[in-house]
């Protein structure tokens, strides 16, 4: 275990200098997190699962900063993977707790449903009390576990951008899959040549 501890080393060493906070990154972060937290706030409400965001984000992330911008950084790549799975996890948050008050307001006329303003509130506070936990956890979790812990979303979100970095073959995996389930998508779904669930 401590040779996997001393072995572990960042893909990014920390001495080399990559654009990552750049406007590009914030703002396509914030678009998927946007969208993906909506997704993810009506498919809680009406089946009472999430799916999770990272690896769409990686994937859709990759293609536009790789194929449609023409820019090679996959630490903007991770950014804009990490604020959109933000948005995701913050949508689940609220949408499994929030409703609770709003049925409580329906059973007792003395409370009042919650407004637009304290369901923002509420969802920023979980936001910040999670980068604030998250801070002084990653030493513990991630450099020192390295190796130790499974992550396997983690892990499969990381290979997903490193094939995006690496290009050549493992990239042309990565976007033909995006490609066949798209389209496959689109003939059940849109043309409806054949369903999609078997009932």
């Amino acid at each position: 275990m401590n040779d996997q501890k001393e072995k572990f080393k960042p893909y990014i060493p920390a001495d080399k200098v990559l654009p990552e906070f750049t406007i590009t990154s914030v703002i396509l972060g914030i678009i998927l997190s946007v969208v993906f937290g909506a997704a993810n706030a009506y498919l809680g409400l009406r089946v009472g699962m999430t799916v999770s965001a990272s690896i769409p984000a990686a994937v859709i992330s990759m293609g536009v900063i790789r194929l449609i911008l023409r820019k090679n950084s996959i630490l903007e790549n991770n950014m804009v993977q990490t604020i959109g799975s933000a948005g995701e996890s913050l949508a689940a948050g609220a949408i499994f707790t929030l409703p609770a008050l709003f049925m409580w307001a329906a059973e007792d006329s003395s409370v009042s449903a919650p407004s637009f303003i304290t369901i923002t509130s509420i969802a920023l506070c979980g936001g910040i009390l999670g980068v604030l936990f998250m801070i002084p956890l990653r030493n513990a979790l991630i450099v020192q576990e390295h190796g130790v812990l499974p992550f396997p979303e983690g892990t499969a979100c990381a290979e997903v951008l490193l094939a995006g970095e690496e290009g050549g073959d493992k990239s042309k995996l990565v976007f033909s899959g995006l490609g066949i389930s798209a389209v496959y998508k689109f003939i059940a779904d849109g043309i409806g040549l054949f369903p999609s669930e078997v009932d």
